[in-house]
Protein backbone atom coordinates (compact mmCIF):
# COMPACT_ATOMS: atom_id res chain seq x y z
CA UNK A 1 0.00 0.00 0.00
CA UNK A 2 1.48 3.32 -1.09
CA UNK A 3 1.54 6.08 1.53
CA UNK A 4 -0.32 9.29 0.78
CA UNK A 5 0.00 11.30 3.99
CA UNK A 6 3.15 10.01 5.71
CA UNK A 7 6.55 10.32 3.98
CA UNK A 8 7.52 7.03 2.33
CA UNK A 9 10.97 7.15 3.90
CA UNK A 10 9.69 7.61 7.50
CA UNK A 11 10.58 4.78 9.89
CA UNK A 12 9.52 4.40 13.50
CA UNK A 13 12.51 4.65 15.79
CA UNK A 14 11.25 6.67 18.77
CA UNK A 15 7.95 7.93 20.10
CA UNK A 16 9.15 11.54 19.78
CA UNK A 17 9.43 11.14 16.01
CA UNK A 18 6.10 9.31 15.70
CA UNK A 19 4.03 11.57 17.97
CA UNK A 20 3.60 14.46 15.48
CA UNK A 21 1.59 12.23 13.15
CA UNK A 22 -0.88 11.50 15.95
CA UNK A 23 -1.01 15.19 16.88
CA UNK A 24 -1.77 16.02 13.25
CA UNK A 25 -4.72 13.62 13.28
CA UNK A 26 -6.17 15.18 16.42
CA UNK A 27 -5.81 18.64 14.91
CA UNK A 28 -7.14 17.67 11.48
CA UNK A 29 -10.43 19.53 10.78
CA UNK A 30 -13.44 17.33 10.00
CA UNK A 31 -15.94 20.05 9.23
CA UNK A 32 -17.25 18.49 6.02
CA UNK A 33 -18.23 15.02 4.92
CA UNK A 34 -15.25 14.85 2.53
CA UNK A 35 -12.89 15.93 5.29
CA UNK A 36 -14.28 13.22 7.58
CA UNK A 37 -13.67 10.59 4.87
CA UNK A 38 -10.16 11.92 4.35
CA UNK A 39 -9.57 11.77 8.11
CA UNK A 40 -10.56 8.10 8.22
CA UNK A 41 -8.10 7.33 5.41
CA UNK A 42 -5.33 9.14 7.30
CA UNK A 43 -6.13 7.16 10.46
CA UNK A 44 -6.02 3.94 8.43
CA UNK A 45 -2.64 4.82 6.91
CA UNK A 46 -1.09 5.58 10.29
CA UNK A 47 -2.56 2.37 11.74
CA UNK A 48 -1.09 0.40 8.85
CA UNK A 49 2.36 1.87 9.29
CA UNK A 50 2.40 1.26 13.04
CA UNK A 51 1.02 -2.28 12.79
CA UNK A 52 3.57 -3.30 10.14
CA UNK A 53 6.45 -1.91 12.19
CA UNK A 54 5.35 -3.95 15.19
CA UNK A 55 4.78 -6.98 12.94
CA UNK A 56 8.36 -6.98 11.69
CA UNK A 57 9.75 -6.61 15.19
CA UNK A 58 7.68 -9.62 16.30
CA UNK A 59 8.54 -11.70 13.22
CA UNK A 60 12.27 -11.11 13.56
CA UNK A 61 12.20 -11.88 17.29
CA UNK A 62 10.32 -15.17 16.85
CA UNK A 63 12.62 -16.23 14.01
CA UNK A 64 15.59 -15.93 16.38
CA UNK A 65 14.78 -15.89 20.09
CA UNK A 66 18.50 -16.10 20.90
CA UNK A 67 19.22 -12.61 19.55
CA UNK A 68 18.90 -10.08 22.40
CA UNK A 69 18.82 -7.13 19.99
CA UNK A 70 15.71 -8.45 18.23
CA UNK A 71 14.00 -9.06 21.55
CA UNK A 72 15.02 -5.60 22.75
CA UNK A 73 13.57 -4.01 19.60
CA UNK A 74 10.20 -5.67 20.19
CA UNK A 75 10.17 -4.83 23.90
CA UNK A 76 11.16 -1.23 23.12
CA UNK A 77 8.03 -0.87 20.99
CA UNK A 78 5.84 -2.50 23.63
CA UNK A 79 7.22 -0.46 26.52
CA UNK A 80 8.26 2.85 24.98
CA UNK A 81 6.02 3.40 21.96
CA UNK A 82 2.75 1.49 22.33
CA UNK A 83 1.84 2.94 25.76
CA UNK A 84 2.03 6.45 24.24
CA UNK A 85 -0.13 5.40 21.29
CA UNK A 86 -2.99 4.03 23.41
CA UNK A 87 -4.36 7.37 24.77
CA UNK A 88 -4.06 8.93 21.31
CA UNK A 89 -6.01 6.04 19.81
CA UNK A 90 -8.75 6.63 22.36
CA UNK A 91 -8.94 10.35 21.48
CA UNK A 92 -8.97 9.53 17.76
CA UNK A 93 -11.71 6.94 18.34
CA UNK A 94 -13.77 9.56 20.16
CA UNK A 95 -13.25 12.00 17.31
CA UNK A 96 -14.47 9.36 14.85
CA UNK A 97 -17.43 8.40 17.05
CA UNK A 98 -18.56 11.94 17.85
CA UNK A 99 -18.59 13.29 14.30
CA UNK A 100 -21.92 14.45 12.89
CA UNK A 101 -20.87 12.90 9.57
CA UNK A 102 -20.64 9.38 10.99
CA UNK A 103 -24.35 8.73 10.35
CA UNK A 104 -23.95 9.20 6.60
CA UNK A 105 -21.42 6.36 6.43
CA UNK A 106 -23.08 4.15 9.03
CA UNK A 107 -25.77 3.16 6.54
CA UNK A 108 -23.02 1.20 4.76
CA UNK A 109 -22.69 -2.17 6.56
CA UNK A 110 -18.88 -2.02 6.38
CA UNK A 111 -18.83 1.24 8.29
CA UNK A 112 -21.48 0.03 10.73
CA UNK A 113 -19.12 -2.84 11.68
CA UNK A 114 -16.19 -0.42 11.91
CA UNK A 115 -18.01 2.12 14.07
CA UNK A 116 -19.34 -0.64 16.31
CA UNK A 117 -15.75 -1.71 17.03
CA UNK A 118 -14.70 1.91 17.64
CA UNK A 119 -17.51 2.38 20.17
CA UNK A 120 -16.52 -0.86 21.89
CA UNK A 121 -12.89 0.29 22.16
CA UNK A 122 -13.95 3.60 23.69
CA UNK A 123 -16.09 1.84 26.30
CA UNK A 124 -13.21 -0.49 27.24
CA UNK A 125 -10.41 2.07 27.33
CA UNK A 126 -8.89 2.78 30.74
CA UNK A 127 -5.77 4.87 31.22
CA UNK A 128 -4.67 2.68 34.13
CA UNK A 129 -4.62 -0.39 31.87
CA UNK A 130 -1.97 1.03 29.53
CA UNK A 131 1.05 0.00 31.64
CA UNK A 132 -0.65 -3.31 32.48
CA UNK A 133 -1.13 -4.12 28.79
CA UNK A 134 2.51 -3.29 28.11
CA UNK A 135 3.61 -5.54 30.93
CA UNK A 136 1.35 -8.33 29.66
CA UNK A 137 2.82 -8.13 26.18
CA UNK A 138 6.35 -8.23 27.54
CA UNK A 139 5.55 -11.20 29.77
CA UNK A 140 3.65 -13.22 27.18
CA UNK A 141 6.54 -13.13 24.71
CA UNK A 142 8.69 -14.88 27.33
CA UNK A 143 6.74 -18.05 26.54
CA UNK A 144 8.29 -18.13 23.08
CA UNK A 145 11.76 -17.59 24.51
CA UNK A 146 11.36 -20.40 27.05
CA UNK A 147 9.83 -22.80 24.52
CA UNK A 148 12.25 -21.87 21.76
CA UNK A 149 15.14 -22.90 23.99
CA UNK A 150 13.71 -26.39 24.49
CA UNK A 151 15.67 -29.15 22.77
CA UNK A 152 16.28 -32.83 23.46
CA UNK A 153 18.82 -35.47 22.57
CA UNK A 154 17.42 -38.67 21.12
CA UNK A 155 19.68 -41.45 19.90
CA UNK A 156 22.64 -39.09 19.76
CA UNK A 157 20.82 -36.37 17.82
CA UNK A 158 19.96 -32.91 19.18
CA UNK A 159 16.43 -31.97 18.13
CA UNK A 160 13.85 -29.26 18.67
CA UNK A 161 10.63 -30.56 20.22
CA UNK A 162 8.95 -30.21 16.82
CA UNK A 163 11.61 -32.39 15.23
CA UNK A 164 11.51 -34.84 18.13
CA UNK A 165 7.75 -35.27 17.78
CA UNK A 166 8.39 -37.09 14.49
CA UNK A 167 9.88 -39.90 16.57
CA UNK A 168 6.36 -40.59 17.89
CA UNK A 169 5.54 -41.95 14.43
CA UNK A 170 8.33 -44.56 14.52
CA UNK A 171 7.26 -48.16 13.94
CA UNK A 172 9.29 -49.55 16.88
CA UNK A 173 7.19 -49.07 20.00
CA UNK A 174 10.15 -48.81 22.38
CA UNK A 175 11.63 -45.96 20.36
CA UNK A 176 8.30 -44.13 20.47
CA UNK A 177 8.04 -44.61 24.21
CA UNK A 178 11.59 -43.35 24.67
CA UNK A 179 10.90 -40.25 22.58
CA UNK A 180 7.60 -39.58 24.38
CA UNK A 181 9.28 -39.73 27.80
CA UNK A 182 12.23 -37.58 26.75
CA UNK A 183 10.00 -34.89 25.21
CA UNK A 184 7.68 -34.70 28.21
CA UNK A 185 10.52 -34.82 30.72
CA UNK A 186 12.02 -31.82 28.93
CA UNK A 187 8.71 -29.98 29.16
CA UNK A 188 8.55 -30.74 32.89
CA UNK A 189 12.00 -29.20 33.32
CA UNK A 190 10.46 -25.81 32.50
CA UNK A 191 7.23 -26.43 34.41
CA UNK A 192 8.06 -24.22 37.40
CA UNK A 193 9.19 -21.33 35.22
CA UNK A 194 6.07 -21.56 33.04
CA UNK A 195 3.77 -21.90 36.07
CA UNK A 196 5.22 -18.76 37.60
CA UNK A 197 4.89 -16.91 34.29
CA UNK A 198 1.26 -17.98 33.98
CA UNK A 199 0.48 -16.90 37.54
CA UNK A 200 1.74 -13.42 36.67
CA UNK A 201 -0.38 -13.33 33.51
CA UNK A 202 -3.51 -14.43 35.37
CA UNK A 203 -3.02 -11.76 38.03
CA UNK A 204 -2.46 -8.93 35.56
CA UNK A 205 -5.29 -9.97 33.26
CA UNK A 206 -7.72 -10.07 36.16
CA UNK A 207 -6.64 -6.58 37.17
CA UNK A 208 -7.27 -5.30 33.62
CA UNK A 209 -10.79 -6.73 33.76
CA UNK A 210 -11.56 -5.20 37.16
CA UNK A 211 -10.34 -1.81 35.96
CA UNK A 212 -12.93 -2.00 33.17
CA UNK A 213 -15.74 -2.87 35.56
CA UNK A 214 -15.98 -6.58 34.76
CA UNK A 215 -16.20 -9.33 37.34
CA UNK A 216 -13.54 -11.38 35.58
CA UNK A 217 -11.21 -11.51 32.60
CA UNK A 218 -13.43 -14.02 30.77
CA UNK A 219 -16.31 -11.53 30.56
CA UNK A 220 -13.93 -8.72 29.67
CA UNK A 221 -12.37 -10.71 26.81
CA UNK A 222 -15.75 -11.65 25.39
CA UNK A 223 -16.36 -7.93 24.92
CA UNK A 224 -12.78 -7.07 24.00
CA UNK A 225 -12.72 -9.67 21.23
CA UNK A 226 -15.90 -8.20 19.80
CA UNK A 227 -17.99 -11.33 20.17
CA UNK A 228 -21.21 -9.56 19.24
CA UNK A 229 -22.73 -12.49 17.37
CA UNK A 230 -22.68 -15.19 20.06
CA UNK A 231 -22.77 -15.48 23.84
CA UNK A 232 -20.70 -17.13 26.55
CA UNK A 233 -23.51 -19.66 26.93
CA UNK A 234 -23.14 -20.51 23.24
CA UNK A 235 -19.55 -21.59 24.00
CA UNK A 236 -20.80 -23.93 26.71
CA UNK A 237 -23.46 -25.31 24.37
CA UNK A 238 -20.78 -25.96 21.76
CA UNK A 239 -18.69 -27.82 24.33
CA UNK A 240 -21.70 -30.02 24.99
CA UNK A 241 -22.27 -30.64 21.27
CA UNK A 242 -18.65 -31.74 20.90
CA UNK A 243 -18.98 -34.01 23.92
CA UNK A 244 -22.12 -35.64 22.52
CA UNK A 245 -21.17 -35.91 18.84
CA UNK A 246 -17.40 -35.80 18.34
CA UNK A 247 -16.00 -37.50 21.44
CA UNK A 248 -17.78 -40.81 20.59
CA UNK A 249 -16.31 -40.68 17.07
CA UNK A 250 -12.85 -40.14 18.52
CA UNK A 251 -13.44 -43.03 20.90
CA UNK A 252 -14.32 -45.24 17.96
CA UNK A 253 -11.12 -44.21 16.14
CA UNK A 254 -8.93 -45.02 19.14
CA UNK A 255 -10.65 -48.36 19.71
CA UNK A 256 -10.07 -49.21 16.07
CA UNK A 257 -6.42 -48.11 16.37
CA UNK A 258 -5.89 -50.37 19.38
CA UNK A 259 -7.48 -53.30 17.56
CA UNK A 260 -5.51 -52.72 14.35
CA UNK A 261 -2.22 -52.44 16.25
CA UNK A 262 -3.20 -55.64 18.12
CA UNK A 263 -2.35 -54.07 21.48
CA UNK A 264 -4.00 -55.04 24.73
CA UNK A 265 -3.49 -51.47 25.91
CA UNK A 266 -3.23 -48.26 23.88
CA UNK A 267 -0.64 -45.88 25.30
CA UNK A 268 -0.14 -42.14 24.64
CA UNK A 269 2.92 -42.85 22.48
CA UNK A 270 0.75 -45.05 20.21
CA UNK A 271 -1.49 -42.26 18.92
CA UNK A 272 0.69 -40.90 16.12
CA UNK A 273 2.12 -44.08 14.62
CA UNK A 274 0.52 -45.56 11.52
CA UNK A 275 -1.90 -48.25 12.83
CA UNK A 276 -0.66 -50.68 10.16
CA UNK A 277 2.94 -50.12 11.30
CA UNK A 278 4.01 -48.45 8.07
CA UNK A 279 6.87 -45.98 8.14
CA UNK A 280 5.85 -42.34 8.73
CA UNK A 281 4.78 -40.31 5.73
CA UNK A 282 7.45 -37.86 4.61
CA UNK A 283 5.79 -35.44 2.21
CA UNK A 284 8.90 -33.22 1.89
CA UNK A 285 12.51 -32.99 3.01
CA UNK A 286 12.93 -29.35 4.02
CA UNK A 287 11.29 -25.95 3.90
CA UNK A 288 12.39 -25.28 0.32
CA UNK A 289 10.74 -28.44 -0.96
CA UNK A 290 7.66 -27.81 1.18
CA UNK A 291 7.25 -24.39 -0.43
CA UNK A 292 7.83 -25.69 -3.95
CA UNK A 293 5.28 -28.48 -3.56
CA UNK A 294 2.71 -26.25 -1.84
CA UNK A 295 2.83 -23.85 -4.79
CA UNK A 296 2.11 -26.79 -7.12
CA UNK A 297 -0.65 -28.01 -4.81
CA UNK A 298 -2.32 -24.60 -4.72
CA UNK A 299 -2.10 -24.39 -8.50
CA UNK A 300 -4.31 -27.49 -8.68
CA UNK A 301 -6.88 -25.92 -6.37
CA UNK A 302 -6.86 -22.36 -7.73
CA UNK A 303 -4.00 -20.95 -9.88
CA UNK A 304 -4.28 -17.51 -8.26
CA UNK A 305 -3.49 -19.05 -4.88
CA UNK A 306 -0.24 -20.42 -6.30
CA UNK A 307 0.66 -17.02 -7.79
CA UNK A 308 0.11 -15.38 -4.41
CA UNK A 309 2.41 -17.88 -2.70
CA UNK A 310 5.07 -17.22 -5.36
CA UNK A 311 4.85 -13.51 -4.58
CA UNK A 312 5.55 -14.27 -0.92
CA UNK A 313 8.45 -16.53 -1.89
CA UNK A 314 9.97 -13.88 -4.16
CA UNK A 315 9.77 -11.36 -1.31
CA UNK A 316 11.29 -13.81 1.18
CA UNK A 317 8.17 -13.55 3.34
CA UNK A 318 8.42 -17.09 4.72
CA UNK A 319 10.48 -18.83 7.42
CA UNK A 320 9.52 -22.48 7.38
CA UNK A 321 12.22 -24.77 8.85
CA UNK A 322 12.40 -25.77 12.52
CA UNK A 323 15.63 -24.93 14.32
CA UNK A 324 16.88 -24.45 17.86
CA UNK A 325 16.35 -20.89 19.07
CA UNK A 326 13.28 -20.35 16.93
CA UNK A 327 9.95 -19.72 18.69
CA UNK A 328 7.46 -22.61 18.59
CA UNK A 329 4.28 -22.81 16.54
CA UNK A 330 3.25 -21.29 13.27
CA UNK A 331 1.44 -18.15 12.14
CA UNK A 332 0.54 -15.99 9.17
CA UNK A 333 1.15 -12.32 9.92
CA UNK A 334 -0.65 -9.83 7.65
CA UNK A 335 1.53 -6.86 6.74
CA UNK A 336 -0.74 -3.86 6.32
CA UNK A 337 1.58 -1.67 4.27
CA UNK A 338 3.31 -4.35 2.20
CA UNK A 339 -0.04 -5.94 1.37
CA UNK A 340 1.72 -9.30 1.50
CA UNK A 341 1.62 -11.56 4.59
CA UNK A 342 4.48 -13.47 6.25
CA UNK A 343 4.30 -17.20 7.05
CA UNK A 344 6.27 -18.53 10.03
CA UNK A 345 6.35 -22.21 11.03
CA UNK A 346 8.56 -25.03 12.30
CA UNK A 347 8.66 -27.63 9.52
CA UNK A 348 10.40 -30.91 10.28
CA UNK A 349 9.26 -33.05 7.35
CA UNK A 350 6.01 -34.45 8.73
CA UNK A 351 2.46 -34.61 7.45
CA UNK A 352 1.49 -32.30 10.31
CA UNK A 353 3.87 -29.73 8.84
CA UNK A 354 2.14 -30.01 5.48
CA UNK A 355 -1.16 -29.36 7.24
CA UNK A 356 0.34 -26.33 8.99
CA UNK A 357 1.68 -24.96 5.72
CA UNK A 358 -1.64 -25.13 3.89
CA UNK A 359 -3.40 -23.82 7.03
CA UNK A 360 -1.19 -20.73 7.15
CA UNK A 361 -1.43 -20.55 3.37
CA UNK A 362 -5.20 -20.22 3.77
CA UNK A 363 -4.67 -17.27 6.08
CA UNK A 364 -2.31 -15.79 3.49
CA UNK A 365 -4.91 -16.09 0.75
CA UNK A 366 -7.34 -14.26 3.04
CA UNK A 367 -4.86 -11.39 3.28
CA UNK A 368 -4.53 -11.22 -0.51
CA UNK A 369 -8.27 -11.45 -1.14
CA UNK A 370 -9.14 -8.65 1.29
CA UNK A 371 -6.26 -6.35 0.32
CA UNK A 372 -8.53 -4.22 -1.92
CA UNK A 373 -10.67 -2.99 0.99
CA UNK A 374 -10.61 0.75 1.65
CA UNK A 375 -9.67 0.92 5.34
CA UNK A 376 -7.17 -1.20 7.22
CA UNK A 377 -9.88 -2.00 9.79
CA UNK A 378 -12.05 -3.50 7.04
CA UNK A 379 -9.35 -6.15 6.41
CA UNK A 380 -9.15 -7.38 10.01
CA UNK A 381 -11.66 -10.23 9.87
CA UNK A 382 -12.75 -11.76 13.19
CA UNK A 383 -11.01 -15.00 14.07
CA UNK A 384 -14.24 -16.97 13.67
CA UNK A 385 -13.93 -16.12 9.96
CA UNK A 386 -10.14 -15.93 9.62
CA UNK A 387 -9.83 -19.52 10.81
CA UNK A 388 -12.37 -20.65 8.21
CA UNK A 389 -9.91 -19.37 5.60
CA UNK A 390 -7.13 -21.55 7.00
CA UNK A 391 -9.04 -24.65 8.07
CA UNK A 392 -10.96 -24.79 4.79
CA UNK A 393 -7.64 -24.77 2.94
CA UNK A 394 -6.50 -27.82 4.91
CA UNK A 395 -9.45 -29.70 3.42
CA UNK A 396 -9.85 -28.26 -0.07
CA UNK A 397 -6.09 -28.45 -0.71
CA UNK A 398 -6.30 -32.25 -0.43
CA UNK A 399 -7.25 -32.15 -4.12
CA UNK A 400 -3.60 -31.28 -4.83
CA UNK A 401 -1.86 -33.42 -2.22
CA UNK A 402 -0.76 -35.90 -4.87
CA UNK A 403 2.23 -33.59 -5.52
CA UNK A 404 3.54 -34.57 -2.07
CA UNK A 405 3.14 -38.34 -2.40
CA UNK A 406 4.54 -40.83 -4.88
CA UNK A 407 1.71 -43.32 -4.82
CA UNK A 408 -2.02 -43.58 -4.29
CA UNK A 409 -1.68 -45.55 -1.06
CA UNK A 410 0.39 -42.83 0.62
CA UNK A 411 -2.03 -40.17 -0.62
CA UNK A 412 -4.94 -42.07 0.84
CA UNK A 413 -3.09 -42.47 4.15
CA UNK A 414 -2.46 -38.73 4.29
CA UNK A 415 -6.11 -37.88 3.70
CA UNK A 416 -7.23 -40.40 6.32
CA UNK A 417 -4.85 -38.86 8.86
CA UNK A 418 -6.16 -35.40 8.00
CA UNK A 419 -9.81 -36.34 8.53
CA UNK A 420 -9.06 -38.29 11.69
CA UNK A 421 -7.21 -35.18 12.88
CA UNK A 422 -10.34 -33.08 12.27
CA UNK A 423 -12.23 -35.44 14.58
CA UNK A 424 -9.49 -35.49 17.23
CA UNK A 425 -9.02 -31.71 17.22
CA UNK A 426 -12.52 -30.67 18.30
CA UNK A 427 -12.33 -32.30 21.76
CA UNK A 428 -8.98 -30.60 22.36
CA UNK A 429 -10.44 -27.23 21.35
CA UNK A 430 -13.31 -27.73 23.78
CA UNK A 431 -10.83 -28.75 26.49
CA UNK A 432 -8.70 -25.62 26.09
CA UNK A 433 -11.71 -23.30 25.92
CA UNK A 434 -13.45 -24.85 28.93
CA UNK A 435 -10.17 -24.61 30.86
CA UNK A 436 -9.89 -20.90 30.08
CA UNK A 437 -13.44 -20.25 31.27
CA UNK A 438 -12.54 -21.86 34.60
CA UNK A 439 -9.13 -20.17 34.92
CA UNK A 440 -10.42 -16.64 34.66
CA UNK A 441 -13.61 -17.08 36.65
CA UNK A 442 -11.44 -18.49 39.46
CA UNK A 443 -8.53 -16.00 39.37
CA UNK A 444 -7.42 -16.75 42.93
CA UNK A 445 -6.94 -20.47 42.27
CA UNK A 446 -3.89 -22.32 43.53
CA UNK A 447 -1.53 -24.36 41.39
CA UNK A 448 -3.01 -27.55 42.85
CA UNK A 449 -6.56 -26.43 42.01
CA UNK A 450 -5.50 -25.51 38.49
CA UNK A 451 -3.96 -28.92 37.93
CA UNK A 452 -7.00 -30.71 39.34
CA UNK A 453 -9.38 -28.75 37.13
CA UNK A 454 -7.26 -29.41 34.04
CA UNK A 455 -7.31 -33.15 34.73
CA UNK A 456 -11.08 -33.01 35.31
CA UNK A 457 -11.76 -31.17 32.05
CA UNK A 458 -9.47 -33.40 29.99
CA UNK A 459 -11.28 -36.46 31.30
CA UNK A 460 -14.60 -34.96 30.15
CA UNK A 461 -13.45 -34.74 26.52
CA UNK A 462 -11.10 -37.72 26.54
CA UNK A 463 -11.94 -40.89 24.60
CA UNK A 464 -11.30 -43.04 27.68
CA UNK A 465 -9.41 -45.55 25.51
CA UNK A 466 -5.78 -44.49 25.94
CA UNK A 467 -4.14 -45.69 29.15
CA UNK A 468 -1.93 -43.00 30.74
CA UNK A 469 -0.89 -45.07 33.77
CA UNK A 470 2.50 -43.87 34.97
CA UNK A 471 2.23 -40.72 32.90
CA UNK A 472 -0.33 -38.83 34.95
CA UNK A 473 2.27 -36.15 35.74
CA UNK A 474 2.69 -35.52 32.01
CA UNK A 475 -1.07 -35.14 31.52
CA UNK A 476 -1.30 -32.75 34.47
CA UNK A 477 1.23 -30.49 32.76
CA UNK A 478 0.06 -30.89 29.15
CA UNK A 479 -1.80 -27.57 29.01
CA UNK A 480 1.53 -25.74 29.04
CA UNK A 481 2.25 -26.77 25.46
CA UNK A 482 -0.68 -24.65 24.21
CA UNK A 483 0.84 -21.33 23.16
CA UNK A 484 -2.53 -19.56 23.03
CA UNK A 485 -3.00 -19.79 26.80
CA UNK A 486 0.08 -17.64 27.31
CA UNK A 487 0.13 -15.34 24.31
CA UNK A 488 -3.45 -14.87 23.09
CA UNK A 489 -5.93 -15.71 25.86
CA UNK A 490 -9.41 -16.86 24.80
CA UNK A 491 -8.35 -17.12 21.17
CA UNK A 492 -9.17 -20.81 20.69
CA UNK A 493 -12.89 -21.52 20.52
CA UNK A 494 -12.76 -19.78 17.13
CA UNK A 495 -10.95 -22.84 15.75
CA UNK A 496 -13.96 -24.93 16.71
CA UNK A 497 -16.55 -22.69 15.10
CA UNK A 498 -14.31 -22.33 12.06
CA UNK A 499 -13.86 -26.10 11.76
CA UNK A 500 -17.60 -26.38 11.18
CA UNK A 501 -17.41 -23.63 8.56
CA UNK A 502 -14.44 -25.35 6.92
CA UNK A 503 -16.21 -28.71 6.71
CA UNK A 504 -19.22 -27.01 5.12
CA UNK A 505 -17.00 -25.15 2.61
CA UNK A 506 -15.24 -28.41 1.71
CA UNK A 507 -18.58 -30.16 1.27
CA UNK A 508 -19.64 -27.38 -1.12
CA UNK A 509 -16.39 -27.71 -3.10
CA UNK A 510 -16.80 -31.48 -3.42
CA UNK A 511 -20.34 -31.02 -4.67
CA UNK A 512 -19.42 -28.27 -7.18
CA UNK A 513 -15.83 -27.04 -7.20
CA UNK A 514 -16.49 -23.81 -9.10
CA UNK A 515 -19.37 -22.56 -6.94
CA UNK A 516 -17.78 -23.91 -3.75
CA UNK A 517 -14.54 -22.01 -4.33
CA UNK A 518 -16.52 -18.95 -5.37
CA UNK A 519 -18.30 -19.01 -2.01
CA UNK A 520 -14.99 -19.43 -0.18
CA UNK A 521 -13.45 -16.45 -1.98
CA UNK A 522 -16.60 -14.34 -1.59
CA UNK A 523 -16.45 -14.85 2.15
CA UNK A 524 -12.77 -13.91 2.43
CA UNK A 525 -12.76 -10.88 0.18
CA UNK A 526 -15.32 -9.20 2.44
CA UNK A 527 -12.78 -8.96 5.28
CA UNK A 528 -14.75 -7.60 8.25
CA UNK A 529 -17.37 -5.59 6.42
CA UNK A 530 -20.28 -7.80 7.49
CA UNK A 531 -21.37 -9.54 10.68
CA UNK A 532 -20.03 -13.05 11.27
CA UNK A 533 -23.31 -14.79 10.28
CA UNK A 534 -23.43 -12.65 7.12
CA UNK A 535 -19.84 -13.53 6.23
CA UNK A 536 -20.63 -17.23 6.61
CA UNK A 537 -23.73 -16.73 4.48
CA UNK A 538 -21.54 -15.13 1.78
CA UNK A 539 -19.60 -18.40 1.76
CA UNK A 540 -22.85 -20.38 1.38
CA UNK A 541 -22.44 -21.95 4.83
CA UNK A 542 -24.15 -21.48 8.20
CA UNK A 543 -22.81 -19.94 11.41
CA UNK A 544 -24.42 -22.63 13.52
CA UNK A 545 -22.93 -24.72 16.31
CA UNK A 546 -26.01 -26.57 17.51
CA UNK A 547 -25.77 -30.26 18.29
CA UNK A 548 -27.91 -31.02 15.23
CA UNK A 549 -25.61 -29.10 12.87
CA UNK A 550 -22.44 -30.52 14.42
CA UNK A 551 -23.93 -33.98 13.96
CA UNK A 552 -24.83 -33.26 10.31
CA UNK A 553 -21.33 -32.08 9.43
CA UNK A 554 -19.51 -34.85 11.26
CA UNK A 555 -21.74 -37.47 9.67
CA UNK A 556 -20.42 -36.09 6.39
CA UNK A 557 -16.78 -36.21 7.57
CA UNK A 558 -17.30 -39.79 8.82
CA UNK A 559 -18.78 -40.83 5.47
CA UNK A 560 -15.82 -39.35 3.56
CA UNK A 561 -13.41 -41.05 5.96
CA UNK A 562 -15.05 -44.45 5.40
CA UNK A 563 -14.82 -43.96 1.62
CA UNK A 564 -11.06 -43.54 1.95
CA UNK A 565 -10.77 -46.61 4.16
CA UNK A 566 -12.86 -48.87 1.94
Amino acid sequence: MRRHYIPAEFKITTWDLLQPYFDDLLAFPVDTSDAYNDFLLRVSELESMVSEDLAWRYIKMTCDTTNPELEASYIDFVNNIQPHIAPYEDKINQKINDSVFKGELERDKAYFIYFRAIKNSIELFREENIPLQAELQTLSQKYGTISGAMSVEIEGETLTLQQASNKLKEVERERRQNAYEIINTRRLASKKELDELFDQLIRLRHKVALNCGFDNFRDYMHRSLGRFDYSIQDCFDFHEAIEKVVVPLNRHLEEHRKKTLAYDVLRPYDLAVDPHNRQPLKPFRDGAELLEKTIKCFDVVEPQFAKNLKIMADKGFLDLDSRIGKAPGGYNYPLAESGIPFIFMNAAGSLRDLETMVHEGGHAMHSFLSEHLRLNAFKNAPMEVAEVASMSMELISMEGWHVFFDNEEELKRAKIEQLEGVIATLPWIATIDAFQHWLYTHPEHTLEERTAEWVKITSRFDSGVTDISGYEHYLANSWQKQLHLYEVPFYYIEYGFAQLGAIAIWRNVLRDKKSGLEGYKNMLQLGYTRTIPELYEAGNVKFDFSTAYVSELFDFVWTELQKLKS
